[in-house]
């Protein structure tokens, strides 16, 4: 077994069944004298029930996620090539699939006895809109192995103004230098807002994961304090029922010794009496 095997085996798990489920993957690495293998799948990240809910419906339907990591890929080609036609017709195609996939990704879960309700159906709506736009946020989609529910902070492709019919007069000289440094500045400052934007992403997406391991945390030292609690109790009966098991073997053990003594000096009288009869 190696790290990818034990990925797709934890990540086709429903999220109950992960963390004993890793637990075991990790003892069974150790016990095998691989312990760079078990430290690497203990770090594997318990998924949200979002983050779930993707990984098994693209794991069932994979087709229908290739469909759109291929949207995705003509979108933003379009957006790159700045082709107006070709940006309207696309982003007119992407509501209805990502409607029609959130429409499966809910089937699945329901399938699986795991309904997709409130802020989980809402996480799973931005992650499918989140893989038409970032070619990451696809990749991650597809492999089925999402952690955590994603999203998109940049602009997203929209059709583009069509360009204005060029004038046969011919722009002064400076105009022409100060229109290409307004261009330069106004790219500068798109580059300087996408990078901007993809490293408050990249920071929402760490907070996030370290979000659903202080849950996973939290819910795992909620169990231990009931267990702890649950023990203390058993503790205190067992407690109780020793000194009541002490005092009745005490009764018991004065009731025993005065029976005995009474059982030997009525046999001795006894031995006196036959022996008198005897005389």
């Amino acid at each position: 077994m190696d790290l990818e095997e034990a990925a797709d085996r934890l990540y086709a798990l429903a999220p109950d069944d992960f963390t004993a489920e890793r637990e075991s993957l990790a003892k069974a690495a150790k016990q095998a004298g691989d312990a760079s293998l078990a430290k690497e799948i203990g770090r594997l990240r318990k998924p949200t029930v979002a983050a779930w809910a993707v990984n098994h419906a693209a794991r069932a339907a994979p087709g229908a996620f290739t469909e759109l990591a291929d949207l995705g890929a003509r979108l933003r080609a379009a957006w790159a090539d700045q082709d107006p036609a070709a940006l309207a017709e696309l982003t007119r195609a992407r509501g209805p699939l990502t409607a029609r996939l959130a429409r499966l990704v809910r089937e699945h879960a329901e399938r699986a006895g795991r309904p997709l309700t409130g802020s989980a159906a809402t996480e799973m709506e931005q992650t499918l809109d989140a893989a038409t736009v970032d070619e990451g946020a696809a990749q991650e989609v597809r492999r089925g192995r999402l952690t955590r529910p994603l999203s998109y902070t940049g602009f997203t492709p929209a059709p583009a103004a069509a360009p204005k019919a060029k004038t046969a007069t011919k722009r002064p000289a400076e105009k022409r230098s100060g229109g290409e440094r307004e261009d330069r500045r106004r790219k500068e400052l798109e580059q300087a807002l996408a990078e901007a934007e993809r490293a408050a992403e990249e920071a929402e997406r760490g907070h996030a994961e370290w979000a659903g391991e202080l849950a996973e945390a939290t819910a795992e030292h909620d169990r231990a304090a009931a267990r702890v609690e649950s023990l203390t109790r058993q503790l205190a009966e067992a407690r109780q029922n020793l000194t009541a098991a002490e005092h009745r073997r005490d009764v018991a053990a004065r009731d025993e010794e005065r029976a005995r003594h009474a059982a030997t000096t009525a046999r001795h009288k006894a031995a006196q009496a036959a022996h008198a009869l005897q005389d």
